[in-house]
């Protein structure tokens, strides 16, 4: 048996074991936030099957899952799809909170002018730089070009091709405020885009978020209003849903997954997590290419 397989078949006779009966423990989690990238997709960008088989009896148990992704709500509709029950996606990186049906709960959008502004700061960077809106037709994505974005982000592209835009300057499109801005490309480009940004004096009216996979040499900058995190974004729906934060377990593996995992009473990294979270004591379950998400809410329900 590969070594790979050897840990699949582990994963799964652990989730098994754990979480055959369904039944939350004492204490139990009432609200599961989970990340998808990197989290709930494994390597190949799938939902395994033994995490997927562990969200169903979660939610059959009566815990409220929600999934909570830098993705814009349209790109993270799919896998949503795929749990087979109705729940709601926070997306945009707590940007947008929304039901798979399109019902809208909270939106907190960047002032366009703020935007335009941010623009001119990073003039040197325009060629990396995508604006998003909310909305489902082409022009929901806003790029000058794609020069400096194909070899970074081929696969997003691709996807995502019937809601781009191109529009220079890329101000000219800022006719109504945008989700967020992104700064996208290598690792060593983006670490520059980022020590540009800090120096711009922007700090308190934008939130800056980071998402790196240096493996892939792919390194994002998610700049969103004042506030917006996938923290404020959880907590804002707990409290909507009358969960306290020790009801509320936050599964994730990156930089931009921390303010989640801050306010949440249960906490946990995945084994593919990045050095700065494995730093701050949280719980680690596997990675996402060993069913980390099926092993994690195991922990959690009886056997």
């Amino acid at each position: 048996m590969k070594s790979s397989d050897l840990a699949s078949s582990s994963a799964t006779a652990f989730e098994k074991r754990k979480l055959q009966a369904g039944r939350p423990k004492r204490g139990p989690i009432r609200l599961l936030a989970s990340d998808i990238d990197g989290t709930l997709l494994n390597p190949q960008f799938q939902i395994s099957e033994d995490d997927l088989a562990a969200l169903r009896r979660a939610h059959a148990a009566g815990i409220e899952i929600v999934l909570v992704t830098g993705r814009r709500h349209t790109f993270a509709l799919p896998i949503a799809q795929q749990l087979g029950f109705d729940l709601w996606l926070i997306s945009s990186n707590g940007a947008v909170t929304r039901s798979l049906s399109g019902e809208t709960f909270h939106r907190d959008l960047m002032p366009k002018e703020i935007c335009r502004e941010l623009c001119g700061a990073m003039q040197e960077f325009r060629g990396n730089t995508v604006l998003t809106f909310d909305k489902e037709v082409k022009g929901a994505l806003v790029l000058e070009h794609l020069d400096d974005l194909n070899t970074s982000i081929r696969r997003w592209i691709e996807k995502n091709m019937a809601f781009i835009e191109f529009v220079v300057p890329i101000e000219d499109a800022l006719t109504e405020d945008p989700i967020q801005a992104m700064f996208c490309g290598s690792m060593a480009r983006m670490s520059e885009a980022l020590r540009t940004l800090q120096a711009c004096g922007m700090d308190n009216r934008v939130t800056v978020l980071r998402t790196e996979y240096p493996a892939r040499d792919l390194f994002m900058i998610d700049v969103l209003n004042a506030g917006c995190s996938k923290g404020h974004a959880v907590k804002r729906w707990a409290e909507q849903r009358g969960f306290r934060r020790e009801e509320v377990m936050a599964i994730g593996d990156n930089h931009n997954d921390v303010e989640m995992l801050e306010f949440a009473g249960h906490p946990v990294i995945m084994g593919n997590a990045c050095e700065e979270l494995r730093g701050r004591g949280w719980n680690v379950t596997l990675g996402n290419d060993r069913c980390g998400v099926a092993a994690a809410l195991a922990e959690v329900i009886d056997a």
